[in-house]
């Protein structure tokens, strides 16, 4: 019960009936602690107790609220909004609302968070949302690769899974609701992490998202008091990370109190994406895989190794890592189609020039006799390729 001021108590009391439905569906007084008990749910026209009924006959009352809401942050002249577990707000609603925002402001990006597959392309149908979540293909395939679960050659059938749509997925290996790279959870230790983000990175010309930290080997292993220790950065709680107030440095923000490793890696990432928006190759280019090409040397382990292309023009990328614990030397067969496929001709050999390390050595190979590389241990290498 909330009261006036005391002069109006005797006219008027208000009373409310707070919603008791939390934004998973759970109508209880209740809710389990794996509830979403501290959201509540909007009435977006969907009749929720029975059978999940839509009237959408009248336009819900909703929808005119949070279409103001959103325009309202777009005139403040944000890029655009990330929408989360957007498959919980009717589809009918986003084709409804999106086209008028981006109406007013054209430039504006939507991005879903979604976990459903088979719903991909109706909500990237009709120019509605800009970029999907690739949590449920790449992000869940480059995991369990990097753990040994699975063999690295399924990467390959993660990117033909949303092949045609591959170009609209926002890619990642960490963000706030996964464990960190670094976590006893996951890969124990950030340096562990480049050859899945080399492949996160430079697949395809669709977004890369950097979680904060991760270019540190942030370890998400703190225990803060509502989240725990879960190998995760709390979202509920209060609270600064060790690993970003060092390299804040009372506003500085250098590297004077970063370690070795950390400064190694924050390099690594630096250099990674500067080379994602510098070269064409990367940033505009095509894909082609070249693990069918390599199932059978035997030169060049298919559960453990990636190898691809990226090309536009007479640019041209090739990219090679290594999710095994160790330095490994391999041999990469690059066929003839490969280099068709690109329009780029065979004049007997190539030079190929690492982006990533610091060595200035080229390697030089041809069609027929392929190219022979050490590649360290959990980690890759871009390698620019030109001609003789």
């Amino acid at each position: 019960e909330i009261q006036f001021p005391v002069k109006k108590m005797a006219d008027v009391t208000y009373r409310e009936s707070p919603a008791k439905v939390t934004g998973n569906d759970c109508f209880t007084n209740k809710p389990t602690p794996y509830d979403w008990y501290e959201t509540v749910k909007l009435n977006y026209g969907i009749d929720i107790q029975n059978g999940y009924i839509k009237h959408f006959s009248k336009i819900p009352d909703t929808w005119n609220k949070m279409r103001d809401v959103l325009i309202y942050w777009s005139k403040k002249n944000i890029d655009g909004f990330r929408v989360d577990m957007a498959e919980m707000v009717p589809l009918e609603f986003w084709r409804w609302v999106i086209p008028q925002v981006k109406k007013e402001f054209p430039k504006i990006l939507f991005l879903a968070e979604i976990y459903n597959p088979d719903a991909y392309r109706l909500f990237l149908a009709h120019d509605n949302f800009d970029y999907l979540y690739d949590k449920v293909g790449l992000y869940d395939v480059l995991r369990d690769v990097a753990c040994g679960y699975r063999p690295s050659s399924d990467i390959t059938f993660a990117l033909n899974n949303v092949g045609d749509i591959q170009h609209k997925m926002l890619n990642f290996i960490e963000n706030h609701d996964e464990q960190r790279v670094a976590s006893d959870y996951f890969l124990k230790d950030g340096k562990h992490g480049p050859a899945a983000m080399i492949v996160t990175a430079c697949v395809n010309v669709n977004p890369v998202m950097i979680y904060f930290g991760q270019e540190l080997g942030e370890r998400g292993m703190d225990e803060e008091g509502f989240s725990g220790k879960n190998g995760r950065t709390s979202i509920f709680d209060y609270w600064s990370l060790d690993t970003v107030r060092r390299w804040n440095n009372n506003g500085k923000w250098d590297d004077t109190l970063l370690t070795g490793e950390e400064r190694a890696l924050q390099k690594f990432y630096a250099k990674l994406l500067t080379l994602c928006n510098r070269e064409r190759a990367l940033s505009e280019g095509l894909f082609y895989d070249l693990m069918p090409a390599n199932y059978d040397n035997f030169e060049f382990d298919s559960t453990k190794q990636f190898a691809f292309l990226r090309g536009t023009g007479d640019e041209l990328i090739l990219a090679v890592v290594n999710f095994d614990n160790k330095e490994v030397d391999v041999v990469v067969n690059i066929p003839t189609h490969a280099m068709d496929f690109f329009g780029i001709p065979d004049n007997g050999s190539f030079n190929a020039f690492p982006l990533l390390s610091d060595s200035k050595f080229n390697t030089v190979f041809s069609i027929d006799s392929p190219i022979r590389i050490k590649v360290g241990a959990t980690s890759g290498e871009l390698y620019k390729i030109s001609s003789c």
